[in-house]
């Protein structure tokens, strides 16, 4: 046999081996070698890419001589293709000579944590994340983004996030529950798992479950259709810190509120942890228990408010260093100012200039920024009706819209109905004479009256100012 047959036999029975090692569930040769490639990237690239870019991969497969690595997202795929596969292919060759090239692919496995070898070589385990590992279908998957560490704090937060660091790095329990709530997209998942990743980092031994509202009633509708719910209440009462998130979902739903309550009950009976997430205070939770809602209130509830352009702007620099990408601070200052309804379309719109950018390789510009974004940022430029404001005033003072009409002086109505017209003054292009028209017929002095009253609250009392600044924001966005 020549040399060259030689060295194929050889390629070919060690490439037969890895396959062999990830089909049998070992792993073990190709887990190493991907060690080993990761720390040679490390060392490569810096921290900050390595932890964006690289981290987050995982081995997927060997197919014949090529490696497939898996990625959570499609965006981080091209970026990944784009970047680090010639090197990935060079530095997995010199390690296995049997492998030839490498691809990388968007599979879901990624987004738990977990990769393929792994998955199988994962004895079968208690329905029970311990240290925060996600251990079956029971617990939901963690963000590897969402840590302490990368969440930017600002006023509108600083609270909520300093009593989730408190409850992540206590020993005993603080208070229980702890109820989070705010709007769509400002934060509140964000720091439930960053709890969930501290106390896997500091306390392994303490389990955590993670999950929403919606699977706990699914798993507690199951349960009872197959008559088994002692296994059920064991799952959920066994564990050292249990993690709803939208505990709205089930308002309305007695029986599993019936059982939320009695679980609730048992662990901080036990002295566990109960951390809870929601879009409303508990007060304004509708079709909720009232015993149930007073155990929501006998922790510590915090909210978190819309966010603010100083920190919407730490945000899109954090993310943007994270990402490894140059950004003109004029773009995410434009960025900061144009996208005020929260954070995940303010994350979006940025992966979106970023991946254009790289994509078509052109420089990212103000220009090109709201090229891309067209579409975006027309729906945040959206005109607001007084007709709008007038309906979302009511709600967050809960009055009625009639009353923005009426002539009833009460304080209680008055002072909201004096907001709206201030607001319709600062986001409607409507003059004065004609927003007193839409208050019930009022003199366009009423409405000058209104402006300069809510001015003078605004200076003088910060928890007036901040109502009148959330609704401006929830209108505006």
């Amino acid at each position: 046999m020549s040399g060259n047959d030689d060295r194929k036999t050889n390629i070919d029975g060690r490439q037969s081996k890895v396959q062999d090692a990830v089909d049998q569930g070992s792993g073990k040769e190709v887990q190493d070698e991907w060690e080993n490639i990761l720390n040679r990237l490390r060392a490569e690239v810096g921290e900050t890419a390595f932890q964006s870019w690289l981290r987050p991969m995982r081995v997927h497969r060997v197919d014949a001589d090529v490696v497939q690595i898996s990625v959570p997202t499609r965006f981080m795929r091209d970026w990944a293709a784009a970047h680090y596969q010639d090197r990935l292919t060079e530095l997995w060759h010199g390690e296995n000579a049997a492998i030839t090239g490498v691809e990388i692919v968007v599979h879901a496995d990624v987004a738990q944590g977990r990769d393929a070898s792994a998955a199988k070589m994962e004895p079968e385990a208690p329905s029970v994340v311990t240290g925060a590992r996600e251990r079956d279908t029971l617990s939901a998957p963690l963000d590897e983004r969402f840590t302490f560490d990368q969440f930017v704090v600002g006023k509108s937060n600083e609270f909520a996030y300093a009593a989730a660091r408190r409850i992540g790095e206590a020993s005993t329990v603080p208070f229980n529950p702890l109820f989070l709530y705010g709007g769509v997209g400002l934060g509140k998942t964000h720091l439930m798992h960053a709890i969930a990743w501290h106390v896997r980092e500091a306390t392994p031994e303490r389990s955590v479950l993670y999950l929403s509202a919606e699977k706990f009633m699914y798993r507690f509708i199951r349960a009872l259709r197959e008559q088994n719910t002692v296994d059920f209440k064991e799952q959920f009462r066994s564990v050292d810190v249990l993690m709803i998130d939208d505990v709205q979902f089930i308002a309305g739903k007695d029986s599993t509120q019936e059982e939320f309550f009695h679980t609730f009950n048992a662990l901080v009976d036990q002295g566990r942890q109960i951390v809870i997430s929601s879009d409303k205070s508990p007060s304004d939770l509708e079709g909720m228990e009232e015993r149930l809602v007073s155990r929501l209130n006998c922790g510590l509830v915090a909210d978190i408010h819309a966010t603010t352009y100083e920190l919407r702007l730490g945000i899109l620099q954090s993310k943007a260093q994270n990402l490894g990408a140059m950004i003109p601070i004029k773009v995410l200052e434009f960025l900061a100012h144009k996208i005020t309804s929260n954070v995940r379309e303010l994350e979006g719109a940025l992966n979106r200039v970023v991946a254009h950018a790289q994509l078509v390789g052109r420089e990212i510009s103000l220009e090109t920024t709201q090229e891309v974004l067209h579409d975006l940022l027309r729906a945040n430029d959206r005109r607001v009706t007084i007709e709008e404001i007038q309906k979302q005033v009511s709600s967050h003072f809960n009055i009625r819209i009639s009353d923005m009409h009426s002539a009833r002086r009460a304080r209680s109505v008055a002072r909201p109905r004096q907001v709206a017209m201030y607001l319709a003054k600062q986001l409607t292009t409507r003059s004065l004479p004609e927003i007193g028209r839409k208050f019930g017929g009022r003199d366009h002095t009423t409405v000058m009256h209104a402006v300069r009253k809510v001015d003078e609250l605004r200076e003088h009392d910060t928890s007036f100012k901040e109502d009148v600044e959330l609704l401006r924001r929830m209108l505006e966005g």
